[in-house]
């Protein structure tokens, strides 16, 4: 096993418990706008380095920058910002084309924009369950549970005991991975319930929350696969060297930017 990885682990998670347990929501804010803006960097610069797109970055970092005032709007203010940075991110784009007389491309416009959604846009839910959601400090902690969970043994299980590839994308992935994943996502997140329930006397329905975090797991292996199709494409192994044994900061979130939109609206529904 990379003892990186480990060492790299083992660091990230009391730094996040502080943030997310500690940190009101502005300094929450800020620190995922941060998050936001080197994740959005290191996928603008995979694409230019792979010789794939020009990003128009400044646009994507200007849309990541708005996390770090989203509380800032009234709280039944928060979607409809959100909706209304879509089309003006567009705008802005195509204005940008219009200024420098066609030096940009549709395909420039599009990897703009697509990085925005994908990170800017998925990475402010993180922000809004924590704050905006009843219990909202406690069910953020199934998003990282449940991608941690499902990284953690879908590694392990899979080492060990995988045999079935199931995609080129990401050759080392197997089918017994990806289901030992789903049962440490279950794992982790029922022992939380279970810390949940009988220490913060919250009353989380087992049967519930068990079957978001199975949905919640398959949704993380979709963001590694996606995060791998980008990396893929581009030509690269890693977004970035920052995380010793990790690779990138959006090579260490892939699984939950993709997780808490959905998680929102799954908690949404309880």
């Amino acid at each position: 096993m990379n003892v990186k990885r480990v060492i790299s682990g083992l660091v990230l998670f009391p730094l996040v418990a502080i943030l997310l347990i500690y940190g009101n929501k502005y300094v929450v804010d800020i620190a995922i706008s941060i998050i936001a803006i080197m994740s959005l960097h290191e996928f603008y610069k995979a694409f230019r380095t792979g010789g794939k797109a020009k990003p128009i970055d400044w646009i994507g970092y200007l849309a990541a920058g708005m996390i770090s005032i989203i509380h800032i709007v009234p709280s039944n203010y928060i979607l409809k910002t959100i909706g209304l940075l879509l089309p003006t991110s567009i705008l802005l784009l195509f204005l940008y084309v219009i200024i420098t007389n066609l030096k940009i491309d549709i395909k420039d416009i599009a990897v703009t924009f697509l990085g925005i959604c994908y990170i800017a846009i998925f990475l402010m839910f993180i922000s809004i369950i924590h704050e905006n959601l009843n219990n909202g400090k406690f069910l953020i902690w199934y998003v990282f549970f449940s991608a941690w969970g499902t990284d953690i043994f879908a590694y392990f299980i899979g080492r060990k005991f995988g045999k079935h590839h199931f995609t080129e994308i990401s050759p080392n992935k197997t089918i017994e991975g990806c289901i030992g994943g789903i049962f440490g996502a279950i794992l982790l997140t029922t022992l939380y319930t279970i810390a949940c329930n009988y220490i913060f006397n919250i009353h989380f329905s087992y049967i519930v929350m068990g079957v978001i975090c199975v949905i919640l797991s398959l949704i993380s292996q979709l963001g590694d696969l996606a995060a791998s199709t980008i990396k893929r494409y581009t030509g690269i192994k890693d977004f970035s060297n920052l995380i010793p044994g990790h690779g990138g900061m959006l090579d260490r979130i892939d699984s939950i930017v993709f997780i808490a939109p959905f998680a929102y609206f799954l908690f949404m529904i309880i």
